[in-house]
């Protein structure tokens, strides 16, 4: 990746003042509080947070300030030059013990904090979290005729599955009020009513469990008493260690704090992340305990003899591992390791290299996908290794590769705070990016405009300044017309195009037929409308596009990202501040799976393997002959196992590490078939999947918090995360299965050394993709956690921001690449009327095999639900709550059917991680012919009344909500 942005350091000015009587260095508009901090001096504060704006209402931190009548509140008061302030006269020093003494003195007998340090005792001083630390601090004890005059004290409210109400520790801070609002934009705490009947609600009133909450907890974190609250950490339970790391779910990427007590993690703090600063959404925060649950495999599993692979099977067990002695037997892991590896070395040595394939995991660590495909290519001899991202972005990463000659993202998110226009497109991003879903609706309220173009209204939808809501499959069309108008109407950036763009006079002539007034009818989006966003993203000083599988997951979907690069390069809308092309990764490692070669065409760091240069680098690094030809696909590669026998390179063998291809891939049928038609399948997981129950073999893995690695997420943040506990029973760290693969394939690897190998693991692969990370060391990472890339030395910040002067291509300049109307493959008609559009909902993730198994998480969303909009249900006879069997030509599924006017008429959506309602069992198999990227979000279906939902087993015993 080349021309990463000129960090330019500003350095603000600097004022002195005096505080209590001694010179004080403040930064020109920093808080009197802040500044004291800094120099030492504490000041009680209670409603200040930093992260948060300050509020001052508390009044515990106020200062006196020579010549002013009134104390001052420190935390909201700037320091001036020449300023003299006191924070420990007699006077200052006074109010705020009154003001600790008071709040202590309504607080309730028990303590409800949460989040002690690791060495904390817990004692009075400590009960109410930061108001009894303070208290302590300066010698506040409450006297009796306060406690007389104690509050009623208002019932807790534990309605909520993730979080206690406990409004009688309540000192009305607000400080939950601005995270809700201000910071995560969710706008559910509100401050009601008057003087002595003030207090904190949700909504209106209500309940928290029946409130809009989206259990993003920042509330929680903000509180400084424990008046609200995990369920998990209640009292003052004291942890024994906090342990650092990154979130495990998507590819936002925020860093956090395990808290552990007895090697079980009891509740997650957000840490101060470049991608979060603090915070988390309902997964990273409470979907933790899928790691300590019942059914982690923790002994390694042989297939009985005798017991067949009956796909059909998937849709009578349930997820409960303790139905796998059915099918398999228990094994030492010497058994286990033999079994795998001699039936996958002979059929290699049998016949060829080709008759062996691996998919790896965007779950798992750099280090792991790394050494698998290292694995693949030097062990089983072909390309033939692939992971999830060709299910989520291949088709922007093959347009990305040809365009700009990166496949990452060009700005990180939160630059839209530099944006005027943020253009997001075939994304949801407040439930699949939920964080940097805040960063947006922060924009938003600083005055930029959001555009939101999907066929569905999702929630970002509420801040969007204009809302193109096109018809599904009808993206080229509605992009071309932007295009059209930007270039018509004398507002394409000729400068940018002459100096940094090829073939744009082809693209020129391509869109003159795409005017908004053609493309109209076909998309759906009025032409004025389309006039007016093109207008807007032309002119803006910063315009910035996110997209997300909606763009991607189309026959089409090359074509898709190939206009979004011409959008950007025509306004001259990249290489800037709050510009740029971003496409958000789904996995927590989709973008560093990639990065480490975990695809069948490229090496590490994007080289493909049909490049002499490329491969003779490897064949030398490795020491091996490596085929110079690339692997098959995810889909193809089920193809290929479904082969006739005849075929020399059918597929017979396979290791599956971490992936769950019985539930992802399309067509599911057809995948279950081909995966039970291997004549010998390895799964290493952590949990009993679709796919493991159609192994021969199955390893028990560790989870992500189980263990040391490195991912990177979708801003191209090389971030590490720390072992926090103690994998299960028999359970091995996936490095150390990998080279026990290795070796019985015949390979000489000995990773050791520092956490077990990582990084030593870590710094190979540093040396493979030298272009991006040579400036990224195991013990940099050690220091700071996260490292942005390219980033060539050890004195390299990172560039957050790219392509400056010139793009990553051979000649430095955009290519561009006109595109054309391509229909779905498959398009509703009289017996399949309906559009089937997948994807994901903010509780779960991906297939559902962590998610289903975080006690929160399934409890706030335990069954699976069908989307449609109103109309479409009136026209049924239909009601929210029913059961509707949706079918298309390869499967069908029975479910409840939700009211969503969001979703357009003739159209359903259906999340795809529940396993009773398998979404993909309908899915198309379709291929984008560039990104080999299944048409995931288009298909025909047929819906109809009544059908019957398969059990939900294997989850416990949550209650199913009220469907609305």
């Amino acid at each position: 990746m080349n021309a990463p942005a000129k960090h330019v350091e500003v350095t603000p000015q600097v004022i002195t003042f005096h505080l209590d009587g001694k010179p004080v260095e403040a930064y020109e508009g920093e808080s009197i509080l802040k500044a004291a901090e800094r120099s030492g001096v504490c000041i009680p504060h209670l409603c200040y947070k930093d992260g948060l704006r300050a509020d001052g209402n508390c009044r515990a931190c106020v200062v006196e300030i020579k010549g002013e009548r009134t104390l001052a509140p420190s935390c909201c008061r700037s320091a001036t030059a020449g300023m003299e302030v006191q924070a420990q006269s007699e006077r200052a020093v006074k109010s705020q013990k009154m003001v600790l003494e008071m709040l202590l003195s309504d607080m309730p007998d028990e303590g409800y904090k949460w989040n002690d340090s690791a060495a904390a005792t817990p004692d009075a001083s400590q009960q109410h979290g930061e108001l009894s630390a303070w208290a302590a601090r300066m010698d506040v004890s409450v006297r009796s005729e306060l406690k007389a005059l104690r509050r009623e004290q208002p019932k807790a409210d534990i309605s909520h599955p993730a979080m206690a109400v406990n409004l009688d520790a309540c000192i009305q801070c607000n400080r939950c009020v601005r995270a809700c609002r201000e910071e995560q934009v969710n706008d559910v705490i509100g401050y009601a009513n008057r003087g002595a009947h003030a207090e904190i609600v949700f909504d209106l009133n209500d309940p928290m469990g029946d409130s809009t909450c989206v259990a993003c907890g920042e509330c929680v974190q903000a509180c400084p008493t424990g008046a609200l609250m995990p369920k998990s950490h209640i009292g003052t339970q004291v942890v024994d260690k906090k342990v650092d790391s990154v979130c495990p779910f998507c590819g936002v990427g925020c860093l956090l704090t395990y808290n552990v007590k007895d090697d079980v993690i009891v509740s997650v703090e957000g840490r101060d992340g470049p991608a979060n600063h603090n915070r988390l959404c309902v997964k990273g925060r409470f979907g933790f305990d899928y790691a300590h649950s019942p059914q982690r495999l923790t002994v390694p599993l042989i297939r009985k003899p005798g017991v067949a692979k009956d796909p059909e099977l998937l849709n009578k067990l349930n997820r409960d591992s303790s139905d796998w002695s059915e099918v398999f037997r228990e094994a030492t892991w010497e058994e286990a390791l033999a079994l795998s590896t001699g039936k996958l070395r002979g059929l290699r040595d049998t016949y060829g290299n080709k008759a062996l394939a691996g998919f790896g995991s965007a779950k798992g660590s750099n280090e792991e996908a790394y050494l698998f495909q290292k694995l693949v290519r030097t062990g089983f001899g072909s390309n033939n290794v692939d992971h999830c991202t060709r299910l989520c972005h291949a088709s922007s990463v093959a347009a990305l590769l040809e365009g700009v000659g990166s496949g990452a993202v060009s700005n990180q998110v939160n630059d839209v705070e530099h944006s005027d226009l943020i253009f997001v497109i075939g994304s949801n991003p407040t439930a699949n990016h939920p964080v940097a879903a805040t960063w947006m609706k922060n924009a938003s309220k600083k005055g930029a405009k959001i555009v939101l173009a999907d066929p569905r209204i999702t929630d970002i939808g509420k801040h969007a300044w204009r809302t193109l809501q096109f018809k599904p499959d009808t993206d080229v069309a509605m992009l071309n017309a932007l295009i059209h108008v930007v270039i018509e109407e004398g507002l394409a950036d000729q400068d940018f195009i002459a100096k940094r763009a090829s073939n744009y006079e082809a693209l020129r002539e391509n869109v003159k037929g795409y005017s908004p007034e053609a493309m109209e009818p076909i998309c759906g989006v009025p032409a004025q409308t389309l006039r007016e966003v093109a207008r807007e993203f032309a002119k803006a000083k910063g315009a910035m596009i996110l997209w997300g599988m909606g763009v991607s997951q189309h026959v089409h979907g090359t074509d898709n990202a190939r206009c979004l690069i011409a959008l950007v390069t025509v306004t001259g809308q990249i290489g800037k501040p709050g510009s740029g092309l971003h496409p958000l990764r789904g996995q927590n490692n989709v973008q560093g799976a990639s990065d480490a070669g975990l695809i069948p065409m490229m090496f590490p760091n994007y080289q493909r393997v049909t490049n002499k240069a490329a491969h003779a680098w490897f064949e030398d690094f490795w020491n091996t002959k490596l085929d110079d030809q690339p692997g098959y696909t995810v889909v193809e590669i089920m193809h290929k196992a479904l082969a006739d026998d005849s075929d020399p390179h059918k597929v017979r063998g396979m290791y599956i590490m971490g992936e769950n291809p019985a539930m992802s891939d399309p067509d599911l049928n057809h995948a279950r078939h081909a995966l039970a038609s291997l004549e010998h399948m390895v799964v290493q997981d952590i949990f009993m999947t679709e796919t493991a129950w159609l192994a021969d073999v199955v390893l028990p893995a560790t989870a992500w918090p189980e263990k040391d690695g490195t991912v990177s997420n979708t801003d191209r943040m090389v971030q590490l995360g720390k072992k926090a506990v103690n994998p299960p029973g028999q359970a091995k760290p996936d490095l150390w299965i990998l080279q026990q693969i290795a070796k019985g394939m015949g390979l000489n690897w000995n990773y050791t050394g520092e956490s077990d190998g990582v990084a030593a693991v870590y710094e190979e692969m540093r040396q493979a993709m030298h272009a991006a990370i040579s400036g990224i060391t195991w013990e940099r990472l050690q220091r700071e956690s996260s490292v942005t890339y390219p980033c060539l030395s050890a004195e390299d910040p990172g560039a957050p921001t790219v392509f400056i002067d010139k793009f990553a291509t051979d000649d430095g300049r955009v290519h561009l690449v006109p595109a054309d109307i391509i229909p779905a493959n498959e398009r509703p008609d009289a017996d399949y009327p309906f559009v089937l559009i997948t994807g994901r909902q903010l509780e779960h993730w991906h297939t559902g095999s962590m998610t289903r198994r975080a006690t929160v998480l399934d409890a706030i969303e335990p069954m699976a639900t069908a989307s449609m909009c109103g109309d479409d249900l009136q026209a049924m006879s239909l009601q929210a709550g029913d059961v509707i069997t949706i079918a298309s030509r390869r499967g069908n599924v029975a479910l409840h059917v939700r009211r969503d006017d969001g979703t357009p008429r003739g159209a359903v959506f259906v999340p795809f991680a529940y396993y009773e309602a398998a979404a993909n069992l309908m899915t198309n198999a379709a291929l984008d012919p560039f990104g080999k990227i299944p048409e995931f979000k288009y298909c025909a279906v047929a819906i109809r009344r009544g059908g019957t939902p398969a059990a939900m087993s294997g989850y416990g015993t949550n209650p199913a909500p009220a469907v609305a």
